[in-house]
């Protein structure tokens, strides 16, 4: 009875809590809705109090815990906010009305789930002996190194005549030695010694039983000192001291040839302690828990889990008991858990500290289990049985993730002896009498498979920083939705403008609750970003051509009322126009047009004013109508070959306090800009001049692909003085991704929250009333000009026309055309993609500041993201990611902090974002990114000293006849320095002036031998002597120099009188006058 009423009262108290969760998360909707109602309303919300959607997520997981779905929370909030009156259910928040298909499921193949099995790869044992199989495999890690050792000994070198069966392996990491053991001995092998393998290892015997099992316990304090534990057929678990002078290791330098040598094994220090009553199977040292774990068939004593300690002493240690013992464990470090598989099919997980109950078990084999490994870092445990069949499950979810076979070989032949995994190449690998290799699918996928989102190049995409997700539109006008956390599809559209129409443009709203799309023919059409539903349609007109009104941008404007939709669009043939949806009505309409202002800006005129038309309008528009105030005598001219040259190719529009601009970029590299608040439309930037300087230069060469308004709000001007993402990044970005995220991560959530606070649209409001904040805000500077050109260039520009700053990208093509902008919310980065795939990272942060120093323009990363063009890339501030979408049907992902490869949308596996993977890039790219250092203002300039040079004046001052006559003979053991070279020696002179160059080639004489130099002699008018300098001076001297040495005191030999200088004279042409300076007489 006792049981039954705590039952009771623990359930009644369950259905209390979850009744009173359910009323806060009715106050939490009504709130919601309150809120939206008020911003429809046009009522200003403070950042702190509105509940966006990362707010409301988290409430509901307070609420209802953690296992509430993200998909389920984000649809019942769209619903929420798009219709505020609608009832609201509580089940839907549990995905009551969701689908029970697992949207993973359907994207994942079962067969190549975690590893690709079709990927196999087999490594056949070189000189094996019959019927030997792989009985170890050890694998080293920081050293990369894989050890493997076969029954017969004949895959490690050993000699061939030994008939003991290798049972084990493992490395000896102070030792530098491969340590294997026998049925009854050890093997120490010097594996990296030169000569014969065959005469470099030691073998240790005798033992007392049958060795079954090895490994090393890891000594970083010890050195040349290894510990081995050892398992054998009695129960024992042995723990044997090796050093390197039992191995004589110190004596290397000794030339004489090593022997095998047979060490007794009573000279090494070991102790031992029987630990199970039944063969021990499998030993490991464990460094995490700082203890040892060995495994047997024995029922009671099973797996013993201890110390080191526990081998020298009595104690009791910590047992854990199975039925039919357990043949393998591992342990998981991040898991915590104790792996175990023997006989009974039954794979156990163990706390370490609690041996009396497993704390899960994983049910599946049909036959005795033989290995178990882990995959640490995706939480994997992947079983082996006696029948060749892995299975691959989650230690975390304990679900079965995948199962396959080895089908190759009959039954009982083949069979898998040793399992490891290879964390550092993503590698299973299996020992038999082959080695077999199953690397991982996200390996495969990264590294070999080419990857594609859609079956056609990208023409559009899009992301919605409202909901985290990502819209992309391919050239078989297929749109599809995509999470940017997982990666998964969240939906597609199929011909969405009907069938065989091409969809070039689309655009998200502000509110990320609405996406536009234009099509080929002109077609306009709004649509739900929630669920895919089409709303509104702009449909063709009568008398259009096919390709004129093709649609090229779309963007939307913040509309003055409520329920209704305003988009701008550019046409291919240059039209700028408005277009209107209503609320009540499903069609759309073109309510505004600009007019064509190009022919008015030729023959040198650079501006044109502009005056509100007289139509009058019942709603208020964020552009007004204008017309254009030209003279009447100009004449508009029909047939020009420039007026094509001179079509606008991109636009982008500027709608903040006092700024209302249009500014768009032309094939010929005109920027015509339309200032609606001066009533002005003016021509920026004429190339023209250009053509003066270089008239080779074809007018598309100044093409603008691309054109971006570049402003910083005064809120983000007031935290301009905060290290910037890329001003950080420069500096940890082979930290990974993740080094510095805490910090950017609340900056970038503020500027996203605060963005539409700054952002007014239309006519100036007083801000004092509903922002009383702003007032202490710094003044925001005027807006810059970036393009982009064909040319490769991107140039920099004020509103009146002025270059700031022409910079050439450098990637490792230089010359690239340029074809997509993107900058961050605060204007801090500049991200630019080109024609050949690469994505340049620049810091704009401080060149917005005045002067707007070319200077403080950086370029700090480039790399190669695409084989082929880059349509658009985006930057995810909360994510710190890049996006690239290009022709090859691609959209991919990488960290914006060092350039790393993060996967594609439509990959199989999940995204990591949150976790530093190893550097990766796609299959078809093989440049690494560069990154951009700049010199450090700290570094000290390093002083040199100059030698001593060669100095012509002195040379010329100096007779070297005087200086023969002058010398003296030496004294004894005295050097001598006084020769005219030496004397000649002088410290270098720092030139004042610059130094003059002078071409030194022969034009005429060609391009090989013409820089030689031609020395021109005259002929001789008399016979000179050219005394031999120093000769004579020089034998003398060295005469003197020699001596005996009698009684301690040095005797010098008489010098012979010197000869006359007459005689020492030898008849020579005189060529001193050319070569050498005159000797005065």
């Amino acid at each position: 009875m006792d049981i039954r009423k705590e039952k009771r009262l623990n359930m009644a108290l369950q259905m209390s809590n979850f009744k009173k969760a359910l009323n806060r998360f009715e106050k939490l909707v009504e709130q919601t809705a309150a809120q939206k109602r008020d911003e429809r309303a046009g009522l200003f919300i403070h950042k702190e109090d509105a509940i966006g959607y990362d707010k409301f997520y988290a409430s509901v997981q307070k609420l209802f815990g953690p296992d509430v779905k993200n998909q389920d929370v984000k649809r019942f909030y769209r619903k929420l906010c798009n219709n505020t009156d609608a009832s609201a259910d509580w089940c839907e928040i549990f995905g009551y009305f969701s689908s029970e298909e697992d949207p993973i499921a359907s994207q994942l193949d079962e067969e190549n789930l975690v590893f690709f099995v079709s990927r196999k790869r087999r490594i056949l044992i070189s000189g094996s002996r019959r019927r030997d199989v792989i009985k170890s495999i050890v694998k080293i890690p920081h050293l990369d190194l894989l050890i493997t050792a076969t029954q017969k000994g004949l895959i490690t070198v050993f000699n061939n005549q030994d008939t003991s069966w290798i049972t084990g392996c493992d490395y000896l990491l102070q030792l530098k030695r491969i340590v294997a053991t026998t049925e009854r001995t050890i093997i120490v092998w010097d594996y990296k010694a030169q000569g014969s393998s065959q005469e470099n290892y030691f073998v240790i015997k005798p033992m007392d039983h049958c060795l079954l099992c090895v490994c090393v316990v890891p000594l970083p304090d010890h050195l040349c000192r290894d510990d081995i534990l050892l398992g054998d057929d009695g129960g024992f678990v042995n723990r044997f001291t090796v050093n390197s002078d039992d191995f004589g290791i110190k004596q290397a330098k000794s030339k004489r040839k090593l022997q095998n040598q047979v060490l007794d094994s009573k000279n090494f220090k070991s102790v031992k302690r029987k630990l199970h009553n039944d063969w021990v199977m499998k030993i490991r040292y464990i460094s995490a828990l700082n203890c040892f774990g060995s495994c047997s068939l024995d029922s009671n004593h099973s797996l013993v889990l201890e110390s080191l300690k526990r081998l020298e002493d009595n104690l009791p240690v910590r047992e854990f008991s199975m039925p039919r013992g357990a043949n393998t464990f591992c342990y998981c470090v991040k898991a915590n858990v104790i792996v175990t598989g023997g006989d009974d099919k039954v794979i156990r997980l163990w706390h370490p500290n609690i041996s009396t109950k497993p704390v899960g078990k994983l049910v599946g084999h049909m036959f005795s289990i033989a290995e178990i490994v882990t995959n640490e870092k995706d939480q994997h445990v992947v079983s082996l049985s006696s029948a060749k069949v892995f299975r691959v499950w989650d230690i975390q979810t304990l679900s079965l993730l995948q199962v396959f076979h080895d089908s190759q070989g009959g039954p009982g032949d083949m069979q898998i002896y040793s399992m490891i995994y290879d964390a550092n190449h993503g590698m299973l690998i299996t020992g038999s009498s082959v080695m077999d290799m199953y690397p991982l699918t996200r390996m495969i996928q990264d590294t070999k498979q080419v990857p594609h989102t859609h079956e056609r190049e990208i023409n559009v995409m899009l992301y919605n920083k409202y909901f985290h997700q990502v819209l992309t539109i391919c050239s078989e006008s297929i749109i599809r939705v995509w999470e940017l956390e997982t990666g998964l599809q969240v939906y597609q559209i199929l011909e969405p403008h009907g069938f065989n129409t091409e969809v070039t443009s689309a655009a998200v709203d502000e509110s990320g609750f609405l996406f536009a799309t234009g099509a080929y023919n002109g077609t306009v059409r709004i649509w739900d970003f929630g669920s895919g539903q089409e709303m509104k349609v702009l449909p063709e007109g009568k008398d259009w051509k096919e390709d004129e009104h093709c649609l090229r941008r779309l963007i939307f404007l913040k509309a003055q009322e409520k329920h209704q939709q305003l988009v701008l669009a550019l046409e291919r043939n240059g039209t700028i126009k408005m277009i209107q949806g209503k609320e009540d009505d499903i069609y759309l309409m073109v309510i505004w047009e600009l007019p064509d202002v190009v022919p008015f800006l030729q023959d040198g005129k650079h501006a044109v004013h502009l005056r509100m038309s007289t139509r009058d309008r019942n709603m208020a528009i964020p552009f007004p109508d204008v017309e254009l105030i030209v003279e009447r005598n100009f004449s508009q001219p029909t047939d020009n070959p420039t007026m094509d040259l001179l079509r606008v190719n991109c636009i982008d529009l500027l709608q903040v306090e006092g700024y209302n601009l249009i500014a768009a970029g032309t094939l010929n590299g005109v920027i015509i800009l339309w200032n609606f608040v001066t009533s002005t439309v003016k021509k920026v930037y004429r190339p023209e001049d250009c053509f003066t300087v270089n008239p080779d230069l074809h007018p598309k060469h100044f093409k603008i692909n691309d054109i971006l308004f570049l402003f910083r709000t005064p809120e983000c001007a007031r935290r301009s003085s905060q290290d910037s993402i890329c001003s950080s990044s420069q500096c940890e970005s082979s930290k990974g991704p993740q080094s510095s995220k805490g910090s950017k991560q609340s900056i970038h959530d503020s500027e996203v929250k605060g963005e539409q606070t700054d952002v007014m649209v239309g006519k100036q409001q007083p801000m004092d009333k509903k922002h009383p904040g702003i007032a202490n805000l710094p003044e925001a500077q005027p807006p810059i000009l970036v393009t982009a050109h064909e040319d490769g260039h991107l140039r920099l520009w004020t509103l009146e026309g002025r270059l700031l700053k022409d910079m050439l990208p450098f990637t490792k093509h230089s010359a690239i055309s340029l074809t997509s902008l993107y900058t961050d919310s605060c204007t801090r980065i500049l991200l630019a993609g080109n024609v050949e795939g690469h994505v340049i990272l620049c810091n704009i942060s401080s060149f917005l500041d005045p002067p707007h120093d070319e200077k403080k323009f950086k370029q700090l990363l480039s790399w190669r993201a695409h084989s082929l063009e880059i349509i658009q890339v985006i930057y995810v501030e909360e994510k710190q990611v890049v996006l690239t979408a290009s022709i090859d049907g691609s959209v991919r992902l990488w960290h914006a902090l060092n350039g790393h490869y993060c996967g594609y949308f439509g990959q199989r596996r999940l995204f990591e974002l949150s976790q530093t993977r190893d550097f990766i890039l796609p299959c078809d790219v093989t440049e690494y990114p560069i990154e951009i250092k700049e010199e450090s203002k700290f570094t000290e300039k390093q002083k040199y000293e100059y030698p001593l040079i060669f100095d012509r004046e002195k040379w010329r001052k100096m007779s070297s006849v005087s200086l023969l006559f002058k010398r003296t003979p030496p004294k004894a053991f005295e050097v001598e320095q006084d020769f005219k070279f030496f004397k000649s020696l002088s410290s270098p002179k720092i030139r004042r002036y610059p130094l003059e160059g002078f071409v030194t080639e022969n034009r005429e004489a060609g391009i090989v031998f013409g820089s030689l130099p031609i020395y021109s002699i005259s002929s001789p008018t008399s016979l000179r002597f050219l005394p031999l300098i120093g000769v004579e001076a020089q034998k003398d001297s060295s005469d003197g120099i020699t001596g005996k040495k009698k009684g301690g005191h040095v005797q010098r030999e008489k010098a012979p009188r010197r000869r006359s200088l007459k005689k020492n004279l030898v008849p020579q042409i005189n060529l001193a006058s050319s070569f050498f300076p005159a000797i005065p007489k």
